[in-house]
């Protein structure tokens, strides 16, 4: 396809992309994508896990290995130059324009961040080379960044590593990296994703306000519909590598024109979880009362050679879980909410009363003794990232049956690839839709399709509590809606109980009976879910609520 080159006037885009195919081994997994995004101009781009969306934002800095890329990106030239098309310059000058004119902010700052740099000397090392500052100069410049983006004491911020710093100021830190450049277009992939709700809407906010102030251009990559409607001014929708539908938001959202938009828009969670109250000749599944979790920490000073403190994370809590029922846990990092389920599984010190499952962890609770195994094969976890929680080494049935090898070792290598294979058909995963599906990896999997995975090992020791962390903050729209519908219909099918850690309203909406809000290591609100969600008490539940719901979509 055949375009003219881009003039330096001030109606012309800041970025056309033309015609981009990105090729691997010949097979093509982007297939002619073109958008254009004007200077100050804000551009969604989204789709699920697979869709094309972060190989087309990288595959525009050159940044796919191995990839063959054709079609066309211009960048408008600075100062009247003329447009210059990232996608045939050489590479010098295309290191000049990655960070400088283009800047990028990673979905996992603590993966994107160089764990041995503080994150100021990490920022400078960008100004020294992107503006030829001094050591000292870019010392300086470093610390105003983190400021504008509103990390709490910039200078003493500026010398901390990346593991001492909070997931926000981590961000905040990244995007203040990507502004050293004073950059005319911000990619920014998922930049929100492994936050919770308040910091999602305070990132957000900071993105708007450092555009707004320095007019550069934003391209976001997100499939959180959520973020899209607040933040974005239009949107981009791939399915399968192939740009189906773009447009401003308010008319994508209104009238959706193609299929797989309305699905996806369509993609909110349901409500579908048995309504009566519990049932009074079942035993709880967890009760605790005044439970109090603390870790010991180093005294101040010249005390802390003699004597250790301790950091209260969970201070006198108190809830109940009834069988066949879901209590929510919602709160921000650093509320208490996973240290709360780490104790109600055992695996950390606790004071106050806790039973789960009929029994009470021997203390002290990490021990293996045979009271706390029997209380472990009814208390399960199933966790946010199901990636990384599945070993990479071991098949589908050494992952799934390893709880049986465990917990039930008498039986044969038949009887437990049997129940191997049942627990899988529950989550709905079959040998006919997946050949070879026991003996498969979990990197061959889709990220729904892991944490089908993960649920299954749960599953396959009958227990009566789950514990679930997080479970569908990783995945798509329309993969948490599957995983969501799979958890209710098991609920119902087996009388579970689940403690549901989530920050995501919707979620909780769906899947709740009971909430508590925790804040600080203590539980602020406690009740029904629709009485703490639709008429909250609490200064904080409003807050969490309101931030949560701020432009979402509804659920069904």
């Amino acid at each position: 396809m055949n375009i003219a080159p881009l003039s330096p006037s001030s109606t012309a885009p800041l970025l056309r992309v033309e015609d981009l195919y990105v090729r691997f081994g010949g097979k093509a997994v982007v297939h002619g994508v073109g958008f254009d995004i004007g200077a100050g101009e804000k551009l969604a781009l989204v789709g699920e896990s697979g869709s094309g969306k972060t190989i087309t934002a990288l595959s525009l800095l050159r940044l796919v290995p191995d990839a063959h890329v054709t079609g066309r990106a211009l960048l408008q030239g600075r100062g009247g130059a003329p447009a210059q098309d990232l996608l045939s310059l050489p590479e010098q000058a295309m290191r000049g324009l990655r960070g400088g004119d283009i800047a990028m902010v990673f979905q996992e700052p603590m993966t994107a961040l160089n764990p041995l740099m503080a994150v100021g000397a990490q920022i400078a090392e960008v100004l020294q080379l992107k503006q030829g500052l001094t050591r000292s100069q870019a010392t300086a410049q470093a610390v105003e960044l983190l400021a504008s983006t509103g990390v709490p004491e910039p200078a003493r911020r500026a010398g901390a590593f990346p593991h001492q710093l909070s997931g926000g100021q981590r961000q905040r830190a990244m995007i203040a990296m990507a502004l050293a450049s004073r950059p005319r277009l911000l990619l920014a992939d998922e930049p929100t994703t492994a936050l919770d709700v308040t910091l999602r809407g305070q990132i957000l906010e900071l993105l708007s306000d450092l555009q707004r102030q320095t007019g550069m251009a934003v391209l976001l990559i997100t499939h959180d519909l959520h973020l899209v409607r607040r933040f974005a001014d239009r949107v981009a929708v791939m399915e399968r590598g192939v740009l189906v539908e773009q447009g401003p938001v308010a008319d994508v959202f209104a009238a959706p024109a193609h299929a797989y938009t309305r699905r996806l828009l369509g993609s909110v969670p349901r409500r579908d979880v048995v309504e009566a109250p519990a049932a009074a000749d079942r035993p709880p599944a967890a009760r605790a009362r005044r439970l109090r979790v603390a870790y010991p920490i180093p005294a101040p000073g010249l005390r802390g050679w003699f004597r250790r403190g301790e950091f209260v994370a969970v201070q006198g809590a108190d809830l109940d879980i009834p069988a066949g029922r879901t209590l929510g846990v919602v709160g921000e990092s650093g509320s208490g909410k996973s240290t709360l389920a780490q104790a109600l599984l055992g695996l950390l010190p606790f004071q106050g009363e806790l039973a789960v499952a009929g029994g009470a962890w021997e203390m002290p609770a990490q021990r293996n003794s045979a009271a706390n195994q029997a209380l472990r094969r009814s208390v399960q976890v199933v966790f946010q990232d199901p990636f990384s929680s599945l070993s990479p080494r071991l098949t589908v049935e050494e992952i799934v049956g390893e709880g049986l090898r465990v917990h039930a070792p008498g039986g044969g290598v038949a009887e437990r690839r049997a129940r191997v294979e049942s627990a899988l058909a529950d989550v709905g995963l079959t040998q006919a839709q997946f050949p070879g599906l026991l003996g498969r990896y979990p990197h061959e999997f889709s990220g729904g399709q892991r944490q089908r995975i993960a649920i299954a090992r749960a599953l396959i020791l009958e227990p009566q509590l789950l514990v679930l962390d997080e479970p569908t903050s990783a995945l798509d729209v329309t993969i948490q809606q599957q995983v969501l519908v799979l958890l209710q219909r098991l609920q119902k099918e087996r009388g579970l109980s689940y403690l549901l850690i989530t920050h995501d309203v919707a979620v909780i909406r769906a899947m709740a009976h009971d909430v508590i809000v925790m804040k600080d290591g203590e539980v602020v609100e406690a009740g029904p879910m629709a009485q703490v969600l639709d008429a909250p008490r609490h200064p904080y539940t409003r807050r969490l609520v309101a931030a949560a719901e701020a432009g979402a979509l509804p659920v069904a």
